[in-house]
C-alpha cells in the first residue's frame, strides 16, 4: 500500500465523520458557557483537543490565571507526548523537523491508533492526509454547534457526545480480536480506569489526563512482563511496521 496523501485522506475520513457530532457538542457547550460562536471556532481550529478545549473554556469562564490554564492543559494533554514518541519509531526518513511539528498538531487518540496500525513506514504525505479531514470536521462541527445548537432539544445535544467513544471502540476491536495480548491490555487498562474513577480517594487525587497515562503505561508494562514478544516476533514486527 502506497503511503500517500490520498490514502491518508481515506483513513482519516471515518475519524473526521466521528468528530463532527462531538465537535457539535463542544460548540453548543462553549456558547452556553458565555463564548461567542467565533471564539469557539477559533479555539477548535487552533487547539484540536476535545478534553483540553472543554477544560480551557472552563478556566476562561471562571476568569482563571494563565498558570491555571497551562497546568490544566499539560495534565490533560501530556498523553499526546507518549503517542508522539511511539509514532517516531514508524516515521520514514522524509520526516524533517518542520514536518514533525505539523504532524504533531494533528495527533489525536484516533489518528494515533490509525497511524500506529499501519504496516508500512509513515510518510509525511500520508500523515498530512490522515489529519486533514479530522481537523476540518472538528472545526466545522464546532461552527455548526456554536451557530445552530441552541435550537436542538437537550436530550439530542447530550447524545451527540457519545459518538466518539463508539468510533474508538470500533477502532480497537479488530486488533483485540486478532491478538489476545492486546485484548488483555485493553481489559487491564479499562479495569484500572474504572478503579481510579470509582474509588473516591483516587478520583480526588488523580486527574483524567494522568489517569489515561497511568492506565496505558501500567497495562502495557503488565502485558510486556506476562507475555513478552519473542526475539523472532519482535524482528518480524519491526519488518511489518
Amino acid at each position: 500500500m502506497k503511503m500517500n496523501y490520498t490514502y491518508g485522506l481515506k483513513r482519516g475520513l471515518p475519524i473526521g465523520l466521528g468528530y463532527l457530532p462531538v465537535a457539535f457538542g463542544f460548540g453548543i457547550s462553549a456558547v452556553s458557557e458565555g463564548l461567542n460562536p467565533l471564539e469557539a471556532v477559533i479555539i477548535s481550529i487552533t487547539n484540536f483537543t476535545s478534553a483540553g478545549q472543554v477544560a480551557g473554556v472552563s478556566v476562561m469562564v471562571a476568569l482563571g490565571t494563565v498558570l491555571e490554564m497551562i497546568i490544566a492543559q499539560f495534565i490533560i494533554n501530556v498523553r499526546y507526548s507518549l503517542m508522539a514518541i511511539a509514532l517516531t519509531q514508524k516515521l520514514s526518513g522524509k520526516f524533517t523537523f518542520p514536518y514533525r511539528l505539523i504532524a504533531a498538531f494533528g495527533i489525536s487518540d484516533e489518528s494515533f491508533v490509525m497511524a500506529a496500525s499501519e504496516k508500512e513506514e509513515i510518510t509525511p504525505s500520508y500523515m498530512f492526509g490522515l489529519i486533514t479531514l479530522p481537523i476540518i470536521c472538528w472545526t466545522l462541527g464546532t461552527a455548526l454547534g456554536a451557530y445552530s445548537g441552541s435550537i436542538l432539544p437537550h436530550d439530542v445535544r447530550a447524545a451527540l457526545g457519545l459518538a466518539i467513544y463508539a468510533m474508538f471502540v470500533a477502532i480497537i476491536v479488530p486488533p483485540a480480536r486478532d491478538n489476545r495480548a492486546v485484548m488483555w491490555a485493553i481489559f487491564i487498562a479499562s479495569a484500572l480506569s474504572c478503579t481510579i474513577y470509582y474509588v473516591p480517594w483516587l478520583s480526588e487525587h488523580i486527574s483524567g489526563g494522568f489517569s489515561v497515562i497511568i492506565c496505558a503505561v501500567a497495562a502495557s508494562a503488565i502485558m510486556a512482563k506476562i507475555k513478552p514478544l519473542e526475539e523472532k516476533e519482535a524482528q518480524e514486527g519491526d519488518i511489518n511496521d
